[in-house]
């Protein structure tokens, strides 16, 4: 049957459709074209792949055709764009649209942008096997499963885990073929995956013990070593130890534990939780002034934040004296914000929670702010997705530049003229040579440094050809004059002065791009009162999550609020980064925090800080931090003691594919919320909730996986809603009979077979009792010592009465796994009970006898759904009939 399937969803080409047989082609050709109406796309070139979901596993060949008939077999339809299907072996996806025709729901996603798009194996599946290629397709993915390629699922469904996947296994994708890699293709090491990397790293120090404000320092890029630190109030001298031992030049003084220290000038001063300690006005005064002197380039202050959920001892003056008989003064980030501001009379900027930077330089307060305010959208997209050029057009483009450079002559400066191109895009206008740290190299290899530009370009146009050339220039140069915007609109969002003398770099910008410094501050004007339109920042959210960049979220038929981790704000359309970043004005950097909420109609933001995001697939969440912006104010919430920190469910929703452990986070989403045990709308469950949930029906969180329980249960404990497990174990006339017996022990001797004889009570045998009453269990679970003493004819390979259990081999005793039992009903015709079973439960396999004797069901694995007749032949023996589901109400039994 035509078509890759994946659990209810199945994938087609859409060249592949006509091929279908009736009727299946017409449901087919109605999910098309539902969807395509809905998105007014044309089939076959806005797109070139299905995915239909079912209903229920297959589709009836008996089906009916009309549309209603069409549109009650599939759930939903995607509608999924691969440009490179028939050039690429596993081609990225570039587009997807999703159409739920029961609610007319309907979603976007773009991976065009995306470092790490999905990709699509087995495509040959997706294709009728008369296609010229079908046959180059299969031997591809033949090949990738001989070697191991498709075992692990978590590991193949996105490109950069696809390929370091097929790296380790010691080959390399050519064409249409897996080649071993050679002894020095294994040793070296993939640039790509390096370059996707460093986008992400940030520089890390060796030890993880420093304080806030150091940290804060680290963060951006103040601790690269070219700047010397003093720290005022240095206490017992850590944060001084572990930054020299990074190889920074740092010192420190302290009046209890370094009082002999000299107090030297230096770039960047830090007073960490100094002046909240010090309960005298006039000393906190003098502390502040005495670091801000020694400040030649940046201050950096940190205090303690007020939490009205931490008990804070007996009020003494402005603060709190506490049970180790010391002071402290807590302060609202408003509070610290102002004092700093009237004592320095300077402008002091939050970049965290309780700690502000206070610059003297201003050139590199410049510098900081636009930096903090640009986007971190990469720049080199646009070359790695271009079309290559033909013979034709290379052979030209070479011809009209030999007279300018030599491919050789490229090679020979390539590093200093890749640093000068990465500029250029970075800029998104030509740098100027007093910015250019290659300057002089360039000069004596190009003898000019627009002779270097000019041959950048001549390589550049060769490479992806004019038109994408000209397209990633006009990119860069939008994306830098966003950025420029959003510089400037918080810049008066802060009220912060006028420079008196701009950074040479910024000269130039404001030149050109605005003309004047005037009419770069009306674009940040104009940029700013854009915060006020509902309309324009909803727009941008979608946009935003259509990209995936975030979690729209709806209500009512109206976007409500956008959640993205904080990794992927910079790489935010620029009206939802001068959103942020107006509310950073505020609190605080919003990279402290690893969720960003926007809310879209309230003008308000929250940050969200988890104990391990990044470790655990339910992270709980430490603080939260609803900023408003219209109040200027925010409220802080802490979890801890008082109020549970609750989890994070559907985490996977807040990141994106480039995300490192994004694949398996998806996977333990996706498991979770196919359990169906909890309801994780809203906030979801308590974790106390979660887990004994999670317990009761034998499934446990190890890492990033969901697994069955390895711990064996009581005989007591709950085994479904109704049952116990002991009424499964010590059931049956056999077992009654041997229970006298001392040390007699039918329970199972493997984990899995507890876990089946639970599948088989929540799947089956609850839905039963709730819709007719308490059964009556006459046989369930039979171990290999119980089935040898059962006088009666059983066949323990076949009625799954073992589970899981193994003989001495080691081998599956009934191969088909899961759990049965036998039961009746009192007062109950077993015919009726019977229909009921096969035609409302996911049952395995089910034997029927007479309506007034016990039935068999199983519940397993193989979910065959088959209904056996076991009916009385001639000579008084049982004769297993295979009947169909509608029959069993209708069986004549005597």
């Amino acid at each position: 049957m035509l078509g890759k399937r994946i659990g209810l969803s199945t994938y087609l080409h859409i060249e592949s459709v006509p091929s279908l047989e009736e009727p299946l082609r017409s449901i087919w050709e109605y999910a098309i074209e539902a969807a395509s109406s809905a998105f007014e796309l044309t089939p076959g070139k806005s797109f070139n792949v299905v995915r239909l979901e079912s209903r229920r596993a297959g589709v009836s060949a008996e089906a009916s055709v009309s549309n209603k008939e069409c549109r009650n077999t599939f759930k939903e339809v995607a509608l999924l764009n691969y440009p490179d299907f028939f050039d690429e072996p596993f081609p990225a996806l570039a587009d997807s649209w999703r159409y739920v025709p029961e609610s007319s729901e309907s979603s976007y996603r773009s991976y065009r942008h995306s470092l790490n798009p999905p990709i699509l194996h087995r495509k040959e599946l997706l294709l009728a096997p008369d296609h010229p290629s079908y046959e180059i397709y299969k031997e591809l993915s033949t090949a990738a499963e001989l070697i191991g390629l498709f075992d692990n699922s978590t590991r193949i469904g996105y490109q950069r885990q696809w390929l370091a996947l097929v790296r380790e296994s010691g080959y390399r994708i050519s064409g249409h073929s897996l080649v071993p890699l050679t002894p020095e293709e294994r040793d070296r090491t993939i640039e790509s995956a390096d370059n996707w990397c460093a986008a992400r790293q940030r520089t890390a120090l060796v030890r993880y013990d420093f304080s806030a404000p150091i940290r804060s320092l680290e963060r951006h890029g103040f601790l690269d070593g070219n700047y010397r630190l003093f720290d005022y109030g240095c206490g017992r001298g850590d944060d001084v130890r572990g930054l020299r031992d990074n190889g920074i030049e740092a010192y420190g003084w302290d009046p209890f534990y370094a009082p002999e220290t000299v107090r030297l000038p230096a770039d960047l001063v830090n007073l960490g939780f100094v002046i909240n300690v010090i309960e005298d006005f006039d000393e906190r005064l003098e502390a502040l002034l005495g670091a801000w002197s020694l400040a030649q380039r940046l201050l950096v202050v940190a205090v303690m934040l007020s939490n009205e959920n931490d008990a804070r001892g007996s009020q003494f003056r402005d603060g709190v004296k506490t049970q180790r008989d010391t002071f402290q003064k807590y302060f609202t980030q408003r509070e610290i914000k102002d004092y700093l501001d009237r004592a320095l009379d300077e402008e002091a900027m939050p970049v965290a929670p309780g700690v502000l930077y206070v610059f003297r330089d201003k050139d590199l307060e410049q510098r900081f702010l636009l930096e903090r305010y640009r986007s971190r959208r990469r720049h080199l997209c646009t070359l790695t997705s271009a079309r290559p050029l033909n013979r034709t057009e290379r052979n030209g483009l070479r011809n009209r530049g030999a007279e300018l450079r030599s491919a050789e002559r490229y090679m020979a400066y390539r590093e200093p003229l890749d640093r000068l191109w990465a500029q250029w895009l970075s800029l998104g206008r030509t740098p100027m040579k007093e910015e250019v740290i290659d300057h002089d190299a360039l000069l004596q290899g190009f003898g000019s440094f627009k002779g270097a530009l000019r041959c950048i370009e001549i390589q550049r146009r060769s490479e992806i050809g004019d038109e994408a050339f000209e397209a990633t220039l006009t990119a860069s140069k939008n994306r830098r004059l966003a950025d420029l915007e959003a510089y400037f609109a918080l810049l008066q969002f802060d009220r912060r002065q006028p420079y008196r003398n701009l950074d040479p770099s910024l000269r130039c910008d404001i030149r050109f791009f605005f003309g004047s410094y005037r009419k770069a501050q009306d674009a940040g004007l104009q940029r700013l009162s854009q915060l006020a339109d509902v309309d324009e920042i909803a727009r941008a959210c979608q946009e935003a999550a259509e990209n995936g960049l975030g979690h729209l979220i709806w209500e009512h038929g109206q976007r409500r609020s956008l959640q993205v981790h904080s990794s992927l704000v910079e790489r935010l359309p620029v009206l939802l980064r001068i959103y942020i970043g107006a509310a950073s004005q505020i609190y605080g950097d919003w990279r402290n925090a690893d969720l960003v909420k926007i809310h879209i109609c309230s003008g308000k933001l929250s940050l969200m800080s988890f104990d391990d995001f990044e470790g655990k697939p339910l992270p709980r969440m430490l603080e939260r931090v609803k900023i408003k912006l219209r109040q200027l104010d925010f409220d802080y919430f802490r979890y801890g003691d008082e109020y549970e920190p609750p989890y994070l469910y559907w985490k996977s929703r807040y990141l994106n594919e480039e995300h490192p452990n994004y694949p398996v986070q998806c996977a333990f989403d996706k498991t979770l919320a196919e359990l169906d045990l909890l309801d994780l709308s809203g906030f979801g469950p308590p974790p106390a909730v979660l887990h004994d949930t999670l317990r009761r029906h034998r499934w446990e969180i190890d890492g990033f996986q969901l697994r069955r329980s390895l711990t064996q249960p009581r005989l007591d404990d709950a085994c479904g809603r109704f049952l116990r497990f002991r009424d499964f174990i010590e059931c049956g006339e056999t077992w009654q009979k041997l229970s006298a017996e001392a040390g007699f022990d039918n329970q199972p001797r493997r984990i899995e077979s507890w876990n089946a004889l639970n599948d088989l009570a929540e799947h089956v045998l609850d839905p039963i009792i709730e819709w007719f009453g308490m059964i009556h269990l006459t046989y369930a679970f039979s171990s290999p010592q119980l089935t040898k003493h059962i006088p009666a004819r059983v066949d323990a390979k076949r009625d799954q009465h073992a589970a899981c259990e193994q003989n001495r081999r080691g081998k599956l005793i009934c191969e088909r796994g899961g759990a049965a039992v036998d039961f009746i009903i009192s007062d109950e015709d077993m015919r009726d009970v019977a229909h009921w079973v096969a035609t409302n439960t996911p049952f395995d396999r089910l034997y029927f006898y007479d309506a007034d004797k016990p039935i068999h069901v199983s519940y397993g694995p193989e979910h065959n759904r088959q209904v056996v007749w076991m009916r009385m032949g001639p000579a008084e023996t049982r004769v297993p009939r295979v009947v169909a589901i509608s029959s069993l109400a209708t069986l004549v039994t005597k």
